[in-house]
């Protein structure tokens, strides 16, 4: 089996779509098979909202210990600003998360 490049696994880490398939493609009888995968495999969209949520996390300590410990306020907002925009991604996730949960699907 040939090994994953490394930017290869960092994107798998942090990004979901190559785990699911394309539901609005194909007849109507693919398009139910892939949204039931979809759905059986939701539950690794908490693990992702985890992962971006511990890296907000790191971003707002990091800010934080650059604006306490350094009192540099500009360095600090290199840390904060990816920390809120991990935020909207969050809620991407939790939308698509709810969304296979309680949706029917195209048949």
């Amino acid at each position: 089996m040939r090994e994953l490049l490394f930017r290869t696994l960092l994107y798998r880490y942090f990004f979901f779509d190559w785990l699911y398939k394309d539901a609005s493609r194909g007849n109507l009888l693919e398009r139910s098979a892939a949204w039931r995968f979809n759905q059986m495999h939701a539950h690794w969209l908490l693990t992702y909202m985890r992962r971006w949520l511990g890296c907000g996390l790191i971003f707002f300590g990091m800010g934080g210990a650059a604006e306490l410990m350094l009192s540099a306020p500009g360095l600090s907002a290199l840390f904060y600003v990816p920390g809120v925009l991990i935020v909207p991604v969050n809620v991407v996730i939790g939308v698509l998360w709810l969304g296979l949960k309680t949706l029917p699907g195209p048949l």
